[in-house]
């Protein structure tokens, strides 16, 4: 059984779990992860991200495998777009403090 025949057949709780212990180095429970285990839930992690999951990830994993980044420009425009969707305009300042 290949790589991609293990991915094809995980839960997305199983990604979940597994991408927590690739990151922390412990699985959700708390029990410590050993440099194999995190090495491999690394590998399928990816590889569910790459087969299963539609990122908008400034990185991450594309569909034919390869490391995708995206530039600053490309997070603008993003945003921006995604702020027209939700008809939010955006604004550079958190708050404004009219009355001191």
């Amino acid at each position: 059984m290949n790589l991609y025949d293990v991915v094809d057949t995980m839960s997305m709780e199983m990604y979940e779990r597994l991408k927590h212990a690739a990151e922390t180095g412990k699985w959700p429970e708390g029990t410590p992860v050993d440099q194999a285990q995190r090495d491999s839930a690394m590998q399928l992690s990816m590889a569910y991200q790459a087969r299963h999951l539609n990122s908008d990830d400034i990185f991450t994993i594309g569909g034919d495998g390869e490391i995708v980044n995206k530039s600053k420009a490309e997070l603008k425009r993003q945003f921006k777009q995604a702020a027209r969707e939700n008809n939010n305009p955006q604004h550079e300042d958190i708050a404004r403090f009219t009355d001191l």
